[in-house]
């Protein structure tokens, strides 16, 4: 019979890690596949949107300040100070029952007008995630975002046809050969 899994007992195995970063990085993925092809006002990420918003404007109300500074970039200091530790704490821990894999990593664009990249990515937990994305949506914070998306769509699609083009050049060429 299999054992209970103590997280505070585990070692912290580099597969494990591994694992947990795969899945990180295939969540940011899809959700940028997702602004992509979905008009961001449009998007709805959980059942409970309009509760994680509204509880997060009440709980963070500095998340609104300054035409929504703290949205548009995300201040990690902010996030990450001994006050900002426990407020994010309390609230994530509201959402146990409610979000699944709420306390999981996600990646997030720091600056909610570029797109993914080694710069502007960190990881937070997927219920932060959903505060931050659900509010640039509904605020039109991911619109620049979502013509990014379509465009580098644009440009991949270009480049496979292209390079389609070329091997059926070469495959001819090879033929009359």
């Amino acid at each position: 019979m299999a054992t209970q899994f103590d997280p505070n007992t585990a070692q912290n195995l580099v597969e494990v890690r591994f694992q947990f970063a795969v899945k990180a990085v295939e969540h940011a993925q899809t959700y940028w596949n997702l602004l992509e092809k979905v008009n961001p006002h449009d998007l709805k990420l959980t059942k409970i949107d309009d509760e994680i918003y509204e509880h997060a404007l009440q709980t963070f109300p500095e998340l609104a300040e300054n035409d929504n500074a703290k949205l548009v970039v995300i201040d990690e200091e902010w996030m990450k100070s001994d006050d900002g530790k426990k407020r994010w704490r309390d609230f994530i821990n509201q959402y146990e029952k409610k979000v699944k894999d709420y306390n999981f990593g996600s990646l997030i664009r720091t600056d909610a007008r570029q797109e993914y990249s080694e710069t502007n990515t960190i990881f937070v937990t997927r219920i932060q995630f959903y505060v931050y994305e659900i509010a640039r949506n509904r605020l039109g914070l991911n619109d620049k975002a979502h013509e990014i998306a379509k465009e580098e769509a644009v440009k991949e699609k270009e480049k496979a046809e292209k390079e389609k083009a070329r091997a059926e050049k070469e495959k001819a060429k090879k033929k009359k050969n």
